[in-house]
């Protein structure tokens, strides 16, 4: 049991129980004496392993609760400076919310079905939404399954998904800070670089989902090009396998870009198709395109017989005369010592082959140009 456990705050929070510790830091439940309600605090404490950075932390945390306003997001009700037994420091007040972690239900053995995926990470994403379109827009950066609350089962629904602790939360006006912050195996790779954009929060959801799905934290699966490779242990649609790969492309450039943007490639019936960023072949195009999240191919056909043509093979037709009687002639010019003038055949002649073979090319032959990641 904590120290502080049964002590009173400010002469008006009840402390109950130690609810999760770090260093210089624990979260408590407590009861509000005025309201009678539960209530969660967090006490920042002035220890010796006190850090800068984790003040830093606090007081933004403090900044963006004050502004949020979201039944699935826990509400600022106060804060505090404090004076205990174990130091000074600070204590932020929030909103209790009653349900058990994404973390727990897994390790108490409950799995999700596709739907229940499905339905969980539309709610995470409306959450999401709502945090990106802020002004400036909010960056949670911890997104993990011990960080997301899910209620009970109600009918079809798996429960009410509700996001916690904005300890790690930035915002654009604080997007100069290098603080490296998150949960590894959960962190896209520019977190490590201390990089944060809105899908950066899209890459922890997706490895939150292959968490629930596979019931292996992401740093225990393995990997190709830092990509996760869980599809072998999920029994999941092809389209939602794909479009937990899009959220978890470590690189930003192909990775769903917005929360928008995920939940309505999540709602669509081919994912494949709505994956890809390609503008389209314009209408009447013999153009061939064949794209998918695994290879881009294009196929250019022959581009047949045109006008520009005519002179080509005329000139054509005309060089390879003449070369072909100084051809003929070349080996009696060679024998009797004209090895100049016969090398200088030879060569002239490459020259109308490149011609016949440009024709032909242009009448039959295609190019075929073909990426793969």
């Amino acid at each position: 049991m904590d120290q502080l456990v049964n002590q009173v705050l400010r002469d008006r929070y009840h402390i109950q129980s130690l609810l999760g510790r770090q260093t210089g830091r624990r979260t408590f439940l407590a009861k509000d004496l005025q309201t009678g309600s539960s209530v969660v605090i967090k006490l920042l404490l002035f220890s010796p392993d006190f850090n800068w950075d984790d003040l830093k932390l606090f007081e933004r945390e403090v900044e963006v609760l004050q502004s949020l306003d979201h039944p699935a997001i826990p509400k600022y009700i106060d804060r505090f400076e404090v004076e205990t037994e174990l130091g000074k420091g600070f204590a932020l007040v929030q909103t209790y919310i009653e349900a058990r972690s994404l973390q727990n239900w897994v390790e108490s053995g409950r799995t999700f079905s596709e739907a229940e995926i499905k339905a969980i990470a539309k709610q995470l994403l409306g959450i999401l939404d709502y945090l990106h379109s802020r002004q400036p827009p909010v960056v949670h950066r911890d997104i993990k399954p011990s960080n997301i609350l899910l209620g009970d089962r109600t009918g079809h629904s798996p429960g009410q998904i509700y996001l916690i602790d904005f300890g790690s939360v930035q915002t654009v006006v604080h997007s100069g800070t290098r603080t490296v912050v998150g949960t590894y195996g959960y962190m896209p790779p520019e977190q490590f670089g201390g990089r944060t954009v809105p899908a950066s929060d899209l890459y922890a959801l997706g490895t939150t989902l292959i968490y629930l799905v596979t019931g292996q934290h992401p740093d225990e699966l393995p990997q190709r090009e830092m990509r996760i490779l869980f599809e072998d242990r999920v029994n999941l649609s092809p389209n939602l396998v794909d479009w937990l790969k899009w959220l978890t492309e470590p690189s930003l450039d192909l990775r769903l870009k917005s929360a928008k943007q995920a939940l309505e490639a999540l709602e669509k019936s081919n994912l494949r198709e709505s994956s890809l960023a390609i503008a389209k072949k314009p209408v009447g195009s013999k153009v061939k395109l064949t794209s998918t999240r695994e290879i881009l191919e294009i196929l250019i056909p022959p581009r047949g017989f045109h006008l520009g043509l005519i002179p080509i093979i005329g000139f054509a037709i005309a060089w390879n005369s003449f070369l072909v009687m100084w051809y003929g002639a070349a080996f009696s010019m060679w024998s009797s010592g004209g090895w100049f003038a016969a090398l200088f055949a030879i060569a002239h002649l490459g020259v109308g082959l490149y011609f016949i073979w440009n024709i032909l090319f242009t009448l039959f032959g295609q190019i075929r140009l073909r990426i793969t990641p």
